[in-house]
């Protein structure tokens, strides 16, 4: 079981991108700050700051290397939990979240989406063409409004049973 966290605040190392045995992990560090108003000074005041490190991966890591970048204002959702290990100092451990979304935070700034690009799946070259029966063997045979291309025999045709007017209950 894990806890979900959302966590507002700023890249501060650039992502890194790696291979690992169980897929490609783009990890990044992230600080969020508090603040509040001082309504003795009339002005905003900086408390402490929250030092987070964040793993995204597959997709999600690989749209966040081309996307993110150190300084950038950031909101990620995810599992939060202690990383551990040991050093020369002992035992140590630190905060990390393991994303399901990373997202600019469009309070402090606007930003371009573009959704990613699946690639389109090719036919097996085994297949038998298509052209003998009236449809497209490429993408380039498809035309807008006509990726659907029917044969001339109608249900009926093939069926005769179906021709006959529905039976009125």
């Amino acid at each position: 079981m894990s806890s979900k966290i959302t966590v507002i605040g700023n890249v501060v190392s650039p992502p890194t991108k790696n291979r690992t045995q169980n897929g490609s992990v783009t990890n990044f560090r992230m600080a969020s700050n508090e603040r509040r108003f001082d309504t003795a000074t009339q002005d905003w005041i900086d408390g402490h700051s929250f030092f987070v490190d964040v793993e995204c991966w597959g997709e999600l890591g690989g749209n966040v290397a081309h996307s993110v970048s150190k300084g950038d204002p950031v909101v990620v959702v995810g599992a939060i939990r202690t990383h551990e290990w040991e050093s020369e100092q002992g035992r140590r451990s630190r905060p990390q979240i393991k994303a399901e979304a990373v997202a600019p935070n469009l309070a402090r700034g606007v930003a371009d989406f573009r959704r990613t690009q699946r690639p389109v799946a090719a036919a097996p070259e085994e297949a038998p063409s298509g052209d003998d029966q009236g449809f497209p063997t490429s993408v380039e045979e498809l035309v807008a409004g006509r990726d659907y291309v029917g044969q001339e025999e109608t249900l009926d045709g093939v069926n005769p049973d179906l021709s006959a007017e529905p039976a009125h209950v």
